[in-house]
């Protein structure tokens, strides 16, 4: 018996897969078809891939063609499995020629030539762009510019922004609108990085406009607002996604898994550190626009605490904060929460620096993620027996950002939405927004 192999993402699987599938089955009397892991297409740059895992591998299976199928999750996995399987040939398209001549060593290997004229990345392109407007002050609207060429499928056709630096940037590559209401005019869907005061009212004007929304985290700063604004969103029949970078990174994703699955036994602590530096406090009329510290990096740091110890069992929360009165404006807060069988503390300031690490404790081993662990692609699970230490690295591109954009753009066209952020912990994180604004359990230092 002559074993054949191949493989690939079979997204929005065409006539040009069949055929290709059929050459490879002609090649042979078993075909082995290997059908990629997210995860690993991330990590070979396919971010807009629209259908999930087990839709693309039921696609397969449905053209009655493969014997067996397999799921590809790792570099060099080609090697283990023609090994592991008995393959005589390896066959890919003949767009790889050259690729994969290594494998030579193991088996034969016959590149096919492919269907012309017809590809995946072809049918999502030929699909009506989702056009995108961009609004805010923070310098964050600029890396979703840049980030958004990555992705297939949008296109950022305007810009509402009171930032001359930013208007420097961007005027000569789109359209700089006048106002809010102007740029709802020109877009499908719009991303605000705007301060989070002004989120609601925009919010709901682009809503009632029948626009998506992608909104830097908070989405608003109280809880019933969200929930409300959630609501709206069903109704109107469009999405509303919370924006938080490191929520779409695939090593945060996997270890947010490994702890879920037991990996470090019950998690009893969890300290979750950001911070960045800022040259000066920013003046009474820059406030307009500047975000605090709290507003800045609070939600990051509260991610992995409601993701992990829920969002409904925090039995106290106690916020120290070192304010500059004179500026009405906070550079470092530290919250300590505490859970039935757990404690937490999320540390963030603007202008001052610490060691922004995310330490996840448990009672059988503990995770350390380095500074900066909100983009990180590696973190270490460490035990007592530092043998069974275990490193994971996982390639990061954009910060997250393009994953993050690439997550909204199949939300618009599935139109469920598959933001990695539960809508609970949005709620929540508007929650702690709304105690701090109050003062409930706030000290503040200076």
């Amino acid at each position: 018996m002559v074993k054949v192999i191949t493989y690939g993402t079979y997204d929005l699987l065409h006539y040009g897969h069949i055929k290709l599938l059929e050459r490879a089955k002609a090649l042979g009397d078993y075909l082995i078809v290997g059908v990629t892991a997210d995860d690993f297409d991330k990590t070979r740059g396919k971010i807009n891939v629209q259908q999930s895992l087990m839709e693309r591998i039921e696609a397969v299976r449905a053209t009655g063609l493969a014997d067996k199928i397999i799921v590809e999750e790792y570099e060099g996995q080609k090697i283990d499995d023609i090994r592991r399987y008995g393959v005589d040939i390896f066959t890919v398209g003949s767009d790889w020629v050259g690729k994969f001549d290594y494998l030579n060593d193991y088996c034969k290997v016959v590149y096919l030539p492919r269907t012309e004229g017809i590809s995946s990345s072809e049918i999502r392109a030929e699909k009506r762009k989702i056009r995108l407007g961009l609004v805010g002050e923070n310098p964050l609207l600029l890396k979703h510019l840049n980030e958004s060429v990555f992705v297939n499928g949008v296109e950022v056709t305007a810009v509402y922004s009171e930032n001359a630096e930013i208007l420097k940037e961007v005027n000569e590559k789109i359209e700089n609108c006048k106002s809010f209401e102007s740029l709802l005019g020109k877009c499908d869907a719009v991303y605000l990085v705007s301060v989070p005061r002004q989120h609601e009212k925009q919010i709901r004007k682009a809503i009632d406009a029948g626009k998506h929304v992608l909104v830097e985290s908070p989405i608003a700063t109280n809880p019933e607002i969200v929930r409300e604004l959630f609501e709206l969103a069903r109704q109107h029949q469009v999405i509303l996604m919370e924006s938080i970078k490191t929520a779409y990174a695939t090593a945060y994703d996997r270890l947010l898994l490994l702890i879920k699955s037991g990996k470090i036994g019950q998690v009893v602590s969890i300290d979750s550190v950001c911070t960045s530096l800022r040259e000066k406090a920013p003046t009474l009329e820059e406030r307009n626009h500047v975000w605090s510290g709290f507003e800045a990096w609070m939600p990051t740091a509260l991610l992995p605490i409601y993701q992990l110890l829920g969002t409904t069992d925090c039995t106290e929360q106690f916020v120290s904060s070192f304010y500059d009165q004179q500026q009405h404006y906070d550079r470092f807060t530290q919250m300590n929460l505490i859970y039935p069988n757990a404690v937490a503390t999320a540390r963030v300031g603007m202008g001052v620096k610490a060691e922004g690490q995310l330490v996840i404790s448990g009672t059988k081993g503990y995770v350390y993620v380095p500074a900066p662990w909100w983009k990180t692609d590696y973190f270490e699970v460490r035990f007592e027996n530092q043998t069974d230490n275990k490193r994971y690295f996982y390639q990061l591109e954009g910060e997250g950002i393009r994953y993050e954009i690439a997550a909204f753009i199949r939300a618009i066209n599935s139109v469920v939405n598959v933001s990695s952020i539960e809508e609970d912990v949005s709620i929540k994180i508007a929650d702690a927004f709304d105690k701090y604004r109050r003062g409930d359990g706030l000290v503040k230092i200076g």
